[in-house]
């Protein structure tokens, strides 16, 4: 299990599935190595929290590296991509 913050989910997604796909050195790498074993079939995407519409543009990085380092450690799960 990966996880990763973006501010547009649908982009992330896409951006996701093409990295994996070319084999981007930036993801983590085992989830490179999963995907060229078992391919894109046996993966899904799902969106575990959205941000309230109120959050101030200033503050969302912030609270999306937050919100990411809570849910690899509930999930006891993987950084899809730094930081």
């Amino acid at each position: 299990m990966w996880v990763d913050s973006a501010m547009d989910l649908d982009a992330a997604e896409n951006r996701t599935w093409f990295a994996l796909r070319l084999g981007d050195r930036f993801l983590d790498p085992t989830i490179g190595a999963e995907f060229q074993e078992h391919g894109r079939d046996v993966f899904s995407f799902e969106i575990l929290e959205k941000l309230e519409d109120d959050v101030t543009p200033m503050a969302v990085r912030g609270l999306l590296k937050d919100k990411k380092a809570e849910w690899v450690g509930k999930l006891g799960a993987r950084r899809l991509s730094p930081g």
